[in-house]
């Protein structure tokens, strides 16, 4: 029998995630098995568990998906060449969750709304599987260390406080993040350009008395 090439691999891989996401999306984690991701992905179940041993570890790479999207659009905020605040830094991440898709860094694109769903149900998740839950935890600290870094940015640019702390700042930013998918995936609040011009209005920093608006 001929030996599968890691190409092949590593795609059949991201099949199952696809089919694992699609799974999780209609019918959430506790209602979906093993055998019914095998059988959305084509396969049998027992060519399923050379891939992954268990449905948390399918769990925990549609998690490190949806940080690595976080992580990889953070830097977006200064792209124009200004000083990123806080709203730009809001709009960099959220932004692109107001598409029908969206990218992920490992250029596959996949369906917004799956992956937001996904991500709202691991949360749940953190309360009941330890693995998660310090997986979690390194790919927020590393999302926060990154957003940190460009509120430091803001400072050097005026468009954020100096008194601002950015290791605190970067904590909030973080809370506004899920409660906008939240709010978007449950309650259908899907206007990212009004939550993003609200963020700019609110937690931006204002421009000093006599300054040019």
């Amino acid at each position: 029998m001929p030996r599968i090439t890691d190409e092949r691999r590593e795609a059949r891989r991201s099949e199952i995630v696809a089919a694992a996401r699609r799974c999780f999306s209609r019918d959430g984690f506790h209602q979906t098995s093993m055998p019914d991701i095998a059988r959305e992905a084509g396969m049998s179940a027992g060519a399923f568990y050379r891939y992954f041993p268990s449905k948390e570890d399918v769990i925990l790479e549609i998690a490190g998906q949806a940080f690595g999207v976080m992580a990889g659009r953070i830097g977006a905020a200064g792209d124009d060449g200004r000083p990123p605040g806080v709203g730009d830094i809001v709009a960099a991440v959220v932004g692109p969750m107001g598409g029908d898709t969206i990218t992920l860094p490992s250029g596959e694109v996949v369906p917004t709304a799956e992956l937001a769903r996904c991500g709202v149900q691991a949360w749940a998740e953190l309360l009941r599987h330890e693995s998660l839950r310090r997986r979690a935890c390194a790919g927020f600290a590393a999302v926060r260390t990154g957003m940190a870094d460009v509120l430091r940015q803001g400072q050097a640019g005026g468009a954020v406080d100096p008194d601002l702390d950015p290791d605190d700042g970067a904590r909030v930013v973080m809370a506004l993040l899920p409660g906008f998918i939240l709010q978007k995936e449950a309650f259908g609040l899907d206007d990212v350009d009004g939550f993003v011009r609200a963020v700019h209005l609110l937690l931006d920093r204002a421009p000093s008395a006599g300054a040019p608006a």
